[in-house]
């Protein structure tokens, strides 16, 4: 009886805790202690231990000698191996979107970039900038590629709040989309990862940006 209340209440603890650290309200070396996140959240501890073996699972928090679970720091080398990864994944996506995607979903793919180019920078702007590398991931029609790439996207989730945030990145965010709109129109596959290539360079360089500047310098996350 006890597993069938506690599985739902650690799943819904892992979700909140997921949606804290994609807000930026959970930030990199945070303490995750059980007794004050049941309190907080309103469960017992029992689904807290497990919400953060999950994102321990995840790669999202690790133990620290003396501090206990914490949400992980990535270092500047581990922000720049995971776009590089970003950037293989999703340039496949969209070569293989290229020869995949049908006219629905290249539909669906320009108005969420429409819509996301009159949004608000911030919180908005990122749900929108989701539902468009999602649909692109789904057109690719690659369930491997999906599922390595949900896996990196939640390690993505370490580094905070969107870079859309910032009305400079968000316009040149829906410029380089509607470039790899094109291309997977045309069928051009070489031309359709290169467009995607460069939006996560350009995506890269915005992140490091931010993290200069931080309190925390760089090299000491």
């Amino acid at each position: 009886m006890g597993d069938e209340t506690e599985g739902p209440q650690g799943q819904s603890a892992y979700r909140r805790l997921l949606a804290e650290i994609r807000a930026g309200q959970l930030l990199p070396g945070a303490r995750l202690r059980e007794t004050e996140l049941a309190e907080r959240l309103g469960i017992s501890r029992t689904p807290v231990r497990e919400a953060i073996r999950q994102l321990e699972a995840d790669g999202l928090v690790s133990h620290q000698a003396r501090q206990g679970a914490t949400i992980r720091n990535l270092d500047y080398v581990e922000v720049i191996e995971l776009y590089e990864m970003r950037s293989v994944l999703e340039g496949t996506a969209a070569r293989l979107a290229a020869r995949m995607a049908s006219q629905v979903e290249l539909r669906e793919l320009t108005e969420i970039n429409e819509a996301l180019a009159y949004a608000e920078p911030g919180t908005a702007a990122q749900e929108l900038n989701r539902q468009f590398h999602r649909t692109l991931l789904d057109a690719a029609r690659n369930r491997f590629l999906v599922k390595t790439m949900i896996a990196l996207q939640k390690t993505l989730l370490i580094l905070g709040p969107t870079t859309l945030s910032e009305s400079e990145r968000h316009e040149s965010a829906s410029i380089e989309h509607r470039a790899v709109i094109d291309a997977i129109a045309a069928h051009d596959g070489d031309r359709a990862e290169a467009a995607m290539r460069a939006h996560v360079e350009a995506a890269l360089n915005a992140r490091v940006r931010g993290m200069r500047g931080r309190e925390i310098p760089l090299e000491d996350e």
